[in-house]
Parts: structure tokens; sequence; C-alpha cells
């Protein structure tokens, strides 16, 4: 897949009404909504970790392969952040 600069230069936030937090009771980061909840994978929660607003995909893509150097994850988050905007908890 081809990935325009136009794609990473955009900066994900979380929708109105949704909210990231750490949930002890599932042990696991979960997002947060009226109708319910959605309980995160460690590779999503380190990805959401970074969606604050104001990183663009590139740095979060940036961050999490300095954390991570033996991957390549540019892909990866791309396709988390077009799954979330799907599922209407991200705006892209």
């Amino acid at each position: 897949m081809n990935t325009t600069a136009a794609e990473l230069s955009k900066v994900p936030q979380l929708a109105n009404g949704f909210r990231f937090q750490w949930e002890p009771a599932q042990d696991s980061h979960v997002i947060l909504y009226p109708e319910g909840m959605k309980v995160l994978s460690g590779s999503a929660a380190e990805i959401m970790q970074l969606c604050d607003g104001t990183r663009s995909i590139e740095k979060i893509v940036a961050a999490l392969e300095e954390k991570f150097p033996e991957a390549e994850l540019q892909q990866d988050v791309l396709d988390f952040f077009a799954g979330a905007a799907q599922e209407g908890w991200i705006n892209v």
C-alpha cells in the first residue's frame, strides 16, 4: 500500500464521548463510551498512549519504532487508526 505524506501528517484524536484509560478490573487499557467499553490489546494501547491530539501519525510511528526498533510499524499504525476511525472512536 502506498502511504502518502498527507496520511502520515494527520493528527488523530479521541472522538467526543470516548475516553481512553487503564481499567484495573479488566487489567488492560480500554476505550470507554456511553454504550460500553472496548478492551484494547497491548499494541493498541501503546498506540493510544501516544494519541494525544498533538502528534501526527508519522510522529506516533517514529516514537513506537524508537521504543520497538526491531519492528516496522507504519502500516500497523495506519491500519489501527483506520479501524478506530471506522468504529467512530478516533477522528483522523
